[in-house]
């Protein structure tokens, strides 16, 4: 059993690195819910330097259940994509990964919000209130510029921050959680202006909510 989950665990690592390019939505959700999505997501954020994508799988349901959310993200996705500008919107297992980098939000090295920042955020709450069975999990993050302990605080506040204005907006508070990752985790390359300025990005994790998932599993038994 062990042997198995461990095998299932290298396979997703592997896939994750590929962006499941050959799989399917349903063999995705299953191949992630015979391991375990909340066992495997810390593994693969770690070993992919993906906290968006680990996190995304610790929420799936897997099997047909996670082929019927994955169509449901797939249209919430699509609608981000074309309404959202200055959004890289990405589908990811069974939810789904918007990103905010620091030149559309935050002016350097600040954690309020302008009138850009807000502009954007306002196409993306229309969007987030059509579709109320999801939870949002934003997390902060910044480039290794200045100590670990500055730029873990200034992550913390950036994503505090947006959360507050989404909350400010009609979005439930129980939809959302924050994270601070200041420089631990980034995506793009450090050593360039143009990969440290990607870097410092707010995230935003979509992801079913219990009555979503419910219902799924509903309309998969049908």
């Amino acid at each position: 059993m062990r042997y198995n989950r461990f095998i299932v665990i290298l396979m997703i690592v592997s896939l994750a690195g590929s962006n499941c390019k050959n799989m399917n939505k349903t063999q995705k959700g299953a191949a992630i819910g015979g391991a375990g999505g909340a066992v495997i997501g810390g593994v693969i954020g770690k070993a992919t330097g993906n906290t968006a994508l680990g996190a995304i799988i610790g929420a799936t349901v897997g099997g047909v259940t996670g082929a019927v959310i994955g169509r449901k993200m797939d249209k919430q996705a699509e609608e981000i994509k074309n309404e959202v500008p200055g959004a890289k919107v990405e589908r990811v297992g069974e939810g789904i990964v918007v990103e905010f980098n620091n030149k559309i939000l935050f002016g350097f090295d600040q954690s309020a919000l302008g009138d850009q920042a807000k502009g954007s955020l306002n196409e993306l709450i229309t969007i987030l209130n059509k579709y109320p069975e999801t939870n949002i999990e934003i997390q902060g993050h910044t480039d290794n510029t200045g100590t670990g302990d500055y730029n873990q605080g200034l992550s913390e506040r950036r994503a505090a921050a947006v959360a507050t204005y989404l909350r400010n907006n009609n979005i439930k508070p129980s939809r959302i959680t924050t994270k601070g990752f200041g420089e631990s985790a980034p995506k793009y390359s450090n050593d360039t202006e143009d990969g440290r300025s990607q870097n410092r990005r707010v995230e935003f994790l979509i992801t079913a909510n219990e009555k979503m998932k419910e219902e799924a599993k509903k309309e998969a038994g049908n």
